[in-house]
Parts: C-alpha cells; sequence; structure tokens
C-alpha cells in the first residue's frame, strides 16, 4: 500500500501538473474514440502499451479478455453497450497477450477445481480448445498456448458481432472490430487479418488496411 500511495503523491506533484489542463477539460465528460478489451493480467497496461492519454480509450478488463455469449446479462454487455450507443466509439479491440492464465487453464482440465468461480467464468470459452485443433492440429504445449490465445481472440470477437448493438453499429459503419495479441516479452503486437485469415504483425499494417475492411474487422 505504501508504494500506491507514494505513487500517487508523485502523480499529483508531476504527472497531474503537466496534463492539468487535460484533467480539467474531463472533469466535464470523456469522449474515447476506442474500447480496449483486454485481460486482468497486471502485466498488461493498455495505456501504457498504446500511448494513449486519460480520456482516449475505454477499457474492459476480466479475466482472459471474454464477451459472454448472446442473452447473458453482465458487466460486460453493459460496458459495451455504453460504449457504442454513448460514448459513441469508432474502434473495438480485443487484445489477447502471451502467457495467458485463463487460456492456460482452459487446456489443464481440472486446473480450476479449487476456483468455482474462475471456473464458471471459463465457460464462457466452450468449444475453443476443440476450434483451436481443428484449425492447427496437435502442436507442443508452448504453441498450443499460444495458438489458443489466439483463437480466443477470434471467438470473442464472434461474441461481440452476435450482440445487438455491436451488429447494428457494424452495419451503419459507425464501429470496426480489430484482434490483437500482444507478446508481453518482445512488447511486439499481432493483429487479426480476416482475408488471410492469420495474426500478422501489427509494424506490417498500414492504417488503410487497418480501416479498409469490409468485414468489419482489421
Amino acid at each position: 500500500m505504501q508504494k500506491l500511495i507514494s505513487g500517487l503523491s508523485q502523480f499529483q506533484k508531476s504527472d497531474y501538473q503537466h496534463k492539468q489542463s487535460l484533467f480539467a477539460e474531463l472533469a466535464h465528460g470523456q469522449s474515447p474514440h476506442t474500447l480496449f478489451i483486454t485481460c486482468s493480467d497486471s502485466r498488461i497496461d493498455p495505456n501504457l502499451i498504446t500511448r494513449s492519454d486519460p480520456g482516449d480509450i475505454f477499457v474492459l478488463r476480466n479475466a482472459g479478455n471474454l464477451i459472454p455469449r448472446k442473452g447473458q446479462a453482465s458487466g460486460e454487455a453493459a460496458t459495451i453497450e455504453y460504449a457504442i450507443k454513448a460514448l459513441k466509439v469508432q474502434d473495438i479491440v480485443v487484445c489477447g497477450h502471451s502467457g495467458c492464465g485463463a487460456m492456460n487453464a482452459v487446456l489443464q482440465a481440472g486446473s480450476c477445481d479449487e476456483l468455482p468461480a474462475v471456473a464458471a467464468w471459463l465457460q464462457n470459452t466452450d468449444g475453443l480448445t476443440q476450434r483451436t485443433l481443428q484449425r492447427n492440429g496437435e502442436q507442443s504445449p508452448e504453441r498450443m498456448l499460444e495458438l489458443v490465445i489466439q483463437e480466443n481472440v477470434r471467438m470473442q470477437l464472434e461474441n461481440l458481432e452476435a450482440m445487438r448493438c455491436v451488429a447494428d453499429a457494424l452495419s451503419s459503419d459507425q464501429v470496426q472490430l480489430h484482434g490483437w495479441a500482444y507478446d508481453i516479452g518482445s512488447g511486439n503486437v499481432e493483429m487479426l487479418d480476416r482475408e488471410q485469415d492469420a495474426f500478422v504483425p501489427l509494424s506490417e499494417a498500414t492504417f488503410g488496411e487497418i480501416d479498409g475492411s469490409t468485414s468489419g474487422y482489421a
């Protein structure tokens, strides 16, 4: 706790002072351009990795960056609906990450026997392992985790599309969907390229390629 208090003190004396006009503006409301859906993992900092200022991105985090399936009332559904209908975000990013504990649990049957709430939550990934095997075949454990992380991003994008508010926003070209996979060790990000049906380095994509997808996906 002392580290948090010390950090808050430094923020107030330094960072806040440097961006005082921004915070004064944000005190009257927000207009983020992007909804960023990612994992609760403490190693992921959406604002840091995208160099975003406060107010730029509306962040939704949970174990495994999951979107509950259509029809389930949840904080995730409420957040997504608010981001689209009230905040009018232009982009939605679903960002998985390397070494994801939730995805590792999906691969290890029985690993959540002592974590019943986690096990129930991960039911939102039912069929994920089978999908990954069908797409890629048998792989080493390390590679299988990487592929499950990517396949989970695909699955969650599909769950997003199944939501009425997202489908309506896509049909009216209000929003674009993007799938990312972030590697903690290297800092690299791969994005889902729908035409190739593969994850490719984000550094190889141009803004025209990212924004020009007719499917609503980057």
